[in-house]
């Protein structure tokens, strides 16, 4: 009889052990679950919150389109029509986007060329660029360049206010 109630007992010890055991898994368990629930509402908040404060592209009533979202591009294209095989002098192309009154928002150096290898039309360089500070105000934009021995020139055009494409097309001659 004492090994029965020794065996129960022990029996009696060891379910209370794997209920307990049980009990704090179940626990532990809904703990894992409510963080799961937390962190699937944190950023579902934050992507809520991402997506309504994101910029939209919106027009004025004056129908000028908003400057903080309408994005000014300027197209630059270089080539030349004229054959200057011959031509082994060096020139400096600069592309530049100017204020009125000579306040330079953007320039930039091209790499050297002989004037002999100034593309043609059907290999035109292409260099697109978004106006710095997306200015919507009158600017200046072109091609400035320095031939090795002879001097400067430029071929620029105005950008006008409010208009958000420009292609500054310059065939060198």
């Amino acid at each position: 009889m004492k090994y029965w109630k020794l065996s129960r007992v022990n029996n009696a010890i060891a379910l209370k052990k794997v209920y307990t055991k049980n009990k704090f898994s179940l626990k532990k368990s809904s703990k894992t679950i409510k963080m799961k629930h937390l962190i699937i509402i944190s950023v579902l908040c934050a992507l809520a919150i991402l997506i309504g404060s994101s910029c939209k592209k919106q027009i004025i009533d004056n129908g000028i389109l908003d400057k903080r979202v309408t994005i000014r591009k300027v197209q630059f294209q270089l080539y030349t029509t004229s054959n200057f095989s011959n031509e082994n002098d060096s020139i400096f192309f600069k592309i530049s986007i100017i204020k009125p009154r000579n306040q330079i928002l953007f320039d930039s150096m091209l790499a050297p060329m002989k004037i002999k290898d100034i593309p043609n039309r059907a290999h035109k360089l292409i260099i697109d660029k978004t106006v710095p500070g997306n200015d919507a105000s009158l600017l200046k934009v072109g091609f400035y360049y320095t031939i090795k021995n002879v001097g400067n020139s430029w071929h620029t055009e105005p950008f006008n206010a409010g208009k958000i494409f420009k292609v500054v097309d310059f065939n060198f001659q």
